[in-house]
């Protein structure tokens, strides 16, 4: 029996090790981690999902997304033929965007936001002050991959002003009901992991490592 193909893209500019703790039974699945690239001029989200479906080389794969991730993914979908669609800590439409960035939406203050700062997150990690933030900042240096500012700019915008206004009800999504980022109170039908943070593929990769393949065999 051959093995189910797996593909998992990250969050906004982060590289696949984001996934390094998860851990799927090898003789039933064949990973595969998918990474960012830049976007062309202009390009829209459709394009560039379009582009990324190309490296999904397996008929009948599981794509799952982490974040603006989960929003790729969804995207890919028409242009493949897939097994599975999983969400983690993203949103299945534009409704299930918190206000902040409908308001950031509204008023285009995605542009003004400082995305160069963080292509010096090295500089930021040792001018920073106390513990706690040092290692969050060192999490940022360990698992942010994509730091051109041309990708940042266009990222945000593509997540914040994602169109699409009608929710997939194929697609699974597993949500913390303590994500900061987009707050459980405005998801639907989700799969809720109880504490799990906007960084939980790291912070709870044991529930992932138990449920997980369950999801996907369903």
């Amino acid at each position: 029996m051959s093995k189910i193909p797996v593909y998992f893209m990250p969050g906004l500019a982060a590289s696949p090790t984001i996934f390094e703790m998860i851990d799927l039974p090898e003789d039933t699945f064949e990973v595969h981690l998918l990474h960012w690239f830049l976007p062309e001029i202009n390009e829209k989200l459709t394009s560039y999902a379009k582009r990324m479906a190309e490296k999904v080389v397996h008929e009948n794969a599981v794509l799952i997304g982490v974040s603006f991730g989960g929003v790729l993914v969804q995207e890919m979908k028409p242009f493949l033929t897939t097994r599975k669609i999983i969400i983690i800590s993203s949103v299945r439409c534009n409704a299930e965007l918190p206000r902040r960035m409908k308001i950031i939406k509204t008023t285009k203050a995605y542009k003004l936001l400082p995305t160069g700062l963080l292509q010096d997150v090295e500089l930021l990690t040792e001018y920073a002050f106390g513990d706690t933030l040092k290692k969050k900042l060192k999490l940022y240096e360990k698992y942010l991959h994509m730091r051109n500012k041309e990708y940042l700019d266009w990222a945000i915008e593509q997540m914040i002003c994602w169109e699409r206004k009608t929710i997939d009800s194929e697609v699974i999504h597993i949500h913390g009901d303590a994500d900061e980022v987009f707050p459980a109170k405005n998801i639907k039908d989700f799969i809720n992991v109880k504490g799990g943070t906007h960084a939980m593929i790291l912070s709870k990769y044991r529930w992932f490592n138990t449920n997980l393949a369950k999801l996907i065999l369903e």
